[in-house]
């Protein structure tokens, strides 16, 4: 069992501190490499940069809990909740559809596309 995961390349857990500005404010956030390649591809996927990302996942935190006490903790744990969800087809595979058209429900679903409104 073991091989599996030991014969994973090294650069994947080595790890990379990013200086991030949130609100103004710079904190360093230091992550493995595949954290960062998991908030990247989901950055990307919805038009954000990564910093944009962390910020939006931030305020979107503190607006559900009032306060965010490891906020590191909590981008490793959406990393791995994204991939999860991927591999139970919760998130469409399809990196064209945004993650922030997708609903929470008895599982994800794709919101129905905004009306046009014709004047």
């Amino acid at each position: 069992m073991c091989q599996v995961f030991v014969s994973a390349d090294p650069q994947l857990w080595a790890h990379r501190t990013r200086s991030i500005r949130l609100h103004g404010v710079a904190t360093s956030i230091r992550l493995e490499n595949l954290f960062w390649q998991v908030l990247h591809d989901i950055a990307t996927r919805d038009g954000y940069s990564v910093p944009q990302l962390c910020t939006r996942l931030y305020d979107e935190l503190v607006a559900e809990r009032g306060a965010v006490e490891n906020f590191t903790s909590f981008l490793r744990v959406c990393c791995t909740r994204y991939l999860a969800l991927q591999l139970s087809g919760e998130i469409p595979q399809d990196a064209r559809i945004p993650i922030r058209s997708l609903t929470v429900g008895s599982g994800l679903e794709r919101q129905p596309a905004p009306i046009a409104l014709r004047h």
